[in-house]
């Protein structure tokens, strides 16, 4: 993702091609000035935010064929909106981040250390 800068300060590294992610569909989550709802934080979405996110009117894991969307699932990775996780995080809903993978324009809406709390480890 050459000239895409994560919230680290380092490239973008991509989210997630299975399911195919990003506001581009390009399975990352960069920004490149239209996106109007900054699908910027790289997430494992948990049952809870899936929840919280469908009860704030924005149905994730409900599959719509007509849009090639499968539904998520809780561990899929996901470009989720900067604000909508912001929102998750003030609700105690927010899920697990991916740094390397999270576009740093998400820092227009939360901190770095409210997204390093919640940054995703991969089990050892």
């Amino acid at each position: 993702m050459s000239g895409q800068t994560n919230v680290l300060g380092g490239e973008l590294e991509p989210c997630s091609v299975d399911p195919l992610t990003g506001y581009y569909r390009t399975g990352c989550c960069e920004q490149r000035g239209d996106d109007a709802g900054f699908h910027v934080v790289c997430c494992r979405v948990t049952e809870e935010f899936l929840e919280f996110s469908r009860a704030s009117g924005n149905d994730l894991s409900t599959p719509m064929p007509q849009y090639g969307f499968a539904g998520l699932r809780p561990g899929d990775r996901w470009c989720v909106c900067a604000p909508r996780w912001a929102e998750a995080l003030e609700a105690g809903a927010a899920c697990p981040v991916v740094l390397e993978a999270t576009h740093v324009s998400a820092l227009e809406f939360v901190s770095l250390d409210d997204l390093r709390r919640h940054q995703w480890r991969d089990p050892a």
